[in-house]
């Protein structure tokens, strides 16, 4: 395969092209990883993603590295320091979700002894590829989404509904859905499914 082919949407020269080729689809199994991927997604409800990514290192930091411990101990004071942060998306409900999120996501660790073996059980732990890619089809979201969306609100999180979860699904590798002529498609691989 060629590498020089990739992903259409990535093709900026800059900072969405690197995430591409350095982390999206790759499957990850780190929760510290997984939790930020997660909280990347809710801060990006009605915004861009790459405006994520430009705004990655003001979350790092004004959101305690995405360690979801200290974010659950996040007391008003700590949110209202976040809210002042440079640069910082200005969001008091997002900033409370991420929060109420950490809190939502260590009871899923205490439950099933991780979050990456919750996330990764509705796939047996394998790489899907739907058949609706191969045959040119860009989705959403779908009933995998959906159905994991709606546990993680059943669960008490918040800001991630199907369509923001499936874009996470994506972002870990439990979908691949790299264009079929991209260099990292085949890499990557996956199962065939409906």
């Amino acid at each position: 395969m060629n590498e020089k082919v990739k992903c259409t949407w990535c093709q900026d020269g800059g900072m969405q092209e690197h995430y591409h080729d350095t982390e999206w689809g790759i499957p990850c199994h780190d929760d510290r990883r997984l939790f930020e991927y997660l909280m990347l997604e809710a801060m990006s409800c009605g915004l861009s993603w790459k405006l994520m990514l430009q705004k990655r290192e003001v979350f790092h930091a004004c959101l305690a590295d995405f360690d979801y411990e200290r974010l659950a101990a996040f007391t008003a004071a700590d949110i209202d320091r976040a809210m002042a942060y440079p640069g910082m998306i200005r969001s008091r409900r997002k900033i409370e979700a991420v929060v109420s999120n950490a809190r939502s996501y260590i009871q899923i660790q205490q439950e099933f002894g991780s979050f990456d073996q919750y996330i990764w059980s509705y796939t047996d732990g394998k790489t899907y590829i739907y058949q609706s890619r191969l045959d040119g089809a860009w989705l959403t979201k779908n009933g995998l989404s959906d159905r994991i969306a709606a546990d993680l609100k059943k669960r008490g999180f918040k800001f991630l509904g199907s369509t923001l979860t499936y874009s996470y699904l994506q972002a870990i590798g439990m979908i691949n859905d790299h264009d079929p002529a991209c260099w990292r498609f085949g890499q990557l691989g996956g199962t065939v499914v409906g």
